[in-house]
């Protein structure tokens, strides 16, 4: 059977007005994405219902981008354990990032930040599947199903914007760049506190001259040695670098709490701080032992003090062990001599 040439005209034709009305809503679709994120202090965009449907499962068109959305809750806030005002705000520090890196390039075009609010946009967690907070969804391009949509790991959470940028940059091969944060200290506040400085400088002149300062107090130097090596043996320069919180909730039950981590490769704060406490009080015990206790003259109380110390500091060393053995899944113990057996 022959089919005419008209029809085949006509065909193309249609096909070819598809394909640009197609093209042309997507473009409309990318130009008001990219003025919502420009009127954004962050580059996040807020979605509620309506604009999601509008960008996501309106049409049946094509879309040329990825959105990358924070599902939040406003009463959820005062949670302590979700975390979930601050995890949003290194969620907009990634967008900025993105932003800042990829601006005038094809790539900026090719994903968008969004957030959407549980009380304003209930139904749209539905269509996601969402029953728990904090959640981070990346919609691609060919997604169709938001329930098929990646969902970024619980355990990924930990370190904040950083995990957040690796999470993009595998499943969309973009590249988010640096993760700019502000800086602690603002323009204004320097320099009112080089101002400030520079006023105390003589009254601080006056004080080392007398000998006044608590420079000059031997109880300050005690206590500054005792928090460096606390510092020191705790890990928390590891947590301040990583930005690794002292806890973090149960993905399996997010009602519990998980203070210890199982496995080498992420360390809680408040592992740190245990381990760190347990070592204090053996270095304590044995600056005690061998700066006070050699003055005391009854020698009944110096053998007392040195078996609790050795009780204690024995204690304290099996337990950062055991918890090293439950971590790492290696075993450490001690040995016998040869001779001994």
């Amino acid at each position: 059977m022959k089919i005419p040439i008209q029809s085949l005209l006509l065909l193309f034709l249609f096909i070819l007005h598809t394909s640009a009305t197609d093209s042309t809503i997507d473009s409309d679709r990318v130009a008001e994405l990219l003025s919502l994120q420009t009127s954004s202090k962050t580059g996040v965009i807020h979605l509620d219902d309506y604009s999601l449907s509008r960008f996501l499962t309106s049409t049946s068109t094509p879309r040329s981008y990825s959105i990358l959305i924070f599902f939040d809750a406003a009463h959820l806030h005062s949670n302590p354990d979700l975390h979930l005002q601050s995890l949003r705000s290194e969620f907009g520090l990634v967008a900025s990032s993105f932003i800042s890196h990829n601006r005038d390039r094809p790539s900026q075009s090719k994903l968008f930040f969004c957030d959407i609010e549980f009380k304003e946009s209930q139904s749209s967690f539905s269509l996601f599947g969402v029953n728990s907070l904090p959640h981070i969804r990346l919609v691609g391009p060919n997604v169709k199903n938001l329930k098929e949509s990646v969902a970024m790991d619980q355990s990924d959470f930990a370190r904040l914007a950083e995990s957040m940028a690796e999470f993009v940059e595998a499943k969309t091969k973009l590249s988010v760049g640096s993760i700019e944060r502000p800086p602690i200290v603002s323009r204004n506040q320097l320099l009112f506190l080089a101002a400030l400085f520079v006023i105390s400088i003589p009254f601080m002149i006056k004080k080392v001259i007398a000998g006044e300062t608590l420079l000059h107090d031997s109880k300050v130097w005690l206590a500054f040695a005792i928090f460096i090596y606390f510092f020191s043996v705790s890990g928390a320069m590891h947590n301040i670098i990583r930005k690794m919180p002292l806890f973090m909730t149960d993905r399996n039950d997010p009602s519990k709490i998980i203070f210890f981590y199982q496995g080498s490769g992420m360390q809680l704060g408040a592992e740190g701080f245990a381990v760190g406490f347990l070592y204090t009080v053996v270095g304590l015990l044995l600056g005690f032992v061998t700066h006070f206790l050699v003055r005391v003259q009854n020698g009944t109380v110096q053998r007392a003090f040195m078996f609790v110390a050795i009780l204690v500091s024995f204690w304290a060393v099996k337990k950062v062990v055991y918890l090293d053995n439950w971590k790492t899944g290696y075993g450490i113990h001690g040995f016998w001599p040869s001779s001994w057996k």
